[in-house]
């Protein structure tokens, strides 16, 4: 039985709102993987009355007992409290509820091959209050499940891009850059491609640290000292990668054709190509680790929250992707 978990983020955002509005639609019945919430009923039950939406609770104790999804019913397996069910509002008390949900998702995604996770979207600066140092899911994903080559994917069906580093402060990025950070990045996306999206040779494109690529030296060595060497050796490998490329440059229309994933050297240097030509119908998909975990592609939108004007779309494409990772992969 294929089984969607849903971990719904932050509460004072639209984490609670897009499942529960999804799940009044055709989508929901429709689709071929049974989706269920972790977290608190109260949240779902508060929410939706903010909503305005009819929606029945159907409480679990275990993933033995869930059924196939109906139209406006939730089935939710309840791990703790929430502390705060209030929209558009952050409460740093509802940190160690939001981290207990996501770590009971991660858990049980490794016991159970037919099982992916579907994660919304956290506030990170509200995460302090669980002494727990959260940087984001990706870092906190690798490890619970010790991974070694962890990567944030977004996927759409206009471009994939990979990113080297993370949620770390600009002025960390040249730093982190080097040639065993660009071997794994490399080689884990490669094989995604090639098992997940069954891609044959995948066409790889790797992007520059510095402007236009570091011109020969000019404004930047790392593009020489380290992305050229790591581009050899990974080519002896048999992987097909072309670069370092300037992302000034990077996404003409005829490189999008070209490249099957683009590789970037931090979080803002693809983001907003990708989410200006994909936003509300992306995905982001944690690569390198031994569970399958799909996030939409936005944050928690706090003032939309409760509002009704939250789009569900990039959740829906979110479990649909979710539901492809665990057929097909």
């Amino acid at each position: 039985m294929k089984t969607i978990l849903y971990s719904a983020g932050e509460p004072g955002g639209i984490g609670p709102d897009i499942i529960i509005q999804l799940a009044q639609s055709s989508f929901w019945e429709q689709s071929k993987a049974i989706v269920v919430l972790i977290g608190d009923p109260k949240l779902f039950e508060d929410r939706a009355n903010e909503l305005n939406l009819q929606t029945n609770i159907q409480m679990v104790k275990s993933l033995e007992e869930l059924s196939p999804n109906q139209m406006g019913t939730l089935q939710i397996l309840q791990i703790t409290e929430c502390v705060d069910t209030k929209s558009k509002r952050l409460n740093p008390a509802n940190g160690e509820y939001v981290l207990k949900n996501l770590e009971a998702g991660i858990r049980m995604s490794m016991e159970r091959d037919t099982c992916a996770l579907v994660t919304g979207p956290i506030q990170k600066n509200n995460m302090s209050s669980c002494g727990v140092p959260f940087i984001g899911h990706t870092e906190y994903i690798e490890e619970i499940t010790k991974a070694k080559n962890a990567f944030m994917m977004m996927s759409s069906e206009h471009l994939k891009v990979v990113l080297a580093t993370t949620h770390i402060p600009l002025k960390e990025v040249a730093q982190s850059i080097n040639k065993e950070l660009i071997l794994r990045v490399c080689q884990s996306t490669f094989k995604y491609l090639e098992n997940f999206y069954h891609i044959k040779r995948p066409n790889i494109a790797l992007l520059g640290l510095n402007p236009h690529a570091g011109e020969s030296g000019v404004l930047g060595t790392e593009e020489i000292e380290i992305l050229a060497d790591a581009i050899s050796e990974l080519k002896s490998f048999g992987i097909d990668i072309a670069g370092p490329i300037s992302a000034d440059s990077a996404f003409t229309k005829s490189n999008l054709e070209r490249f099957d994933a683009f590789i970037g050297m931090y979080h803002d240097q693809v983001l907003p190509t990708f989410k200006a030509l994909s936003f509300g119908k992306g995905v982001n998909v944690t690569i390198g680790v031994p569970i399958i975990r799909v996030s939409v592609d936005h944050g928690t939108a706090l003032d939309l929250a409760g509002s009704g004007h939250a789009s569900s779309d990039s959740l829906m494409s979110a479990i649909k992707e979710a539901n492809r990772l665990l057929s097909d992969g």
